[in-house]
């Protein structure tokens, strides 16, 4: 199954993109060639760009204290297994504290350092940072490889409480949702909304399916509408029955 997750508001908005871009930050820290490395230090900066533009802190502070809050209020319950709880609460007053910790803007410490932020200035010019445009840094590319790592992994690191706390929030969010399994006959599914209220829809179709969702929401309705994967610029709409997952989540 192939899951599209669609936001209803921009701060989630926000989380996704940066759960992506951390993602793929690891991955190419990780990776031993010179080029991953380049790419994992434009996500840096991708990353920097995303968390700039709201109080990040503070809105992830605040969710994991009302999501502890939230848990707290399930202590006597006997249904729930009270290690896993505890666990849980740990979990999030860790991440909490972690976040309370950072001092400044998030990802400061890169704005400070020059030799960085001249990359970022001439990585936003098509073929900018070749190695007449900026000799230091075909340098460093040409560094051994423990060398590199070591230094893309300081660069990132100090951000790994926004990390930690965006990914307790997105899973508590993810499991929120209950699943539906719905059909779109021939490639159109419509909902009246009824008051329902969420934060991200949850779309899940069968890897067979050579098909996409296009999702509109509003407080009203939902539209779900099913077009062709092919990669042209006005894909046409499935004629198809599509059967697929839909799950509302809210936190």
């Amino acid at each position: 199954m192939i899951t599209y997750e669609y936001p209803l508001n921009e701060r989630i908005r926000t989380l996704l993109r940066l759960e992506d871009l951390f993602g793929k930050a690891s991955h190419f820290i990780n990776a031993d060639g010179a080029y991953e490395h380049h790419v994992a230090l434009i996500t840096l900066f991708e990353i920097l760009e995303v968390a700039g533009r709201a109080d990040l802190k503070v809105d992830l502070v605040q969710e994991l204290e009302r999501q502890r809050q939230i848990l707290l209020s399930f202590r006597e319950n006997p249904d729930i297994s009270e290690e896993a709880l505890s666990g849980a609460l740990y979990e999030i007053e860790q991440a909490s504290s972690d976040l309370l910790a950072m001092a400044g803007k998030v990802g400061q410490y890169v704005r400070e350092n020059e030799w960085l932020m001249n990359i970022r200035s001439r990585a936003n010019i098509p073929g900018g940072v070749c190695e007449f445009d900026l000799p230091s840094y075909h340098y460093w590319r040409h560094r051994p490889l423990a060398e590199r790592q070591r230094e893309l992994t300081g660069w990132l690191a100090p951000m790994a409480p926004i990390r930690e706390g965006l990914t307790i929030v997105l899973r508590l969010l993810r499991a929120s949702g209950r699943t539906e399994s719905l059909t779109a006959l021939r490639g159109q599914y419509q909902m009246m909304m009824g008051g329902r209220s969420a934060q991200m829809l949850r779309v899940r179709v069968a890897d067979e399916v050579a098909s996409v969702p296009e999702i509109s929401a509003n407080k009203y309705a939902l539209n779900v509408r099913f077009v062709g994967a092919e990669s042209v610029a006005r894909p046409r709409q499935t004629a198809a029955d599509i059967a697929f997952e839909l799950a509302f989540c809210n936190l």
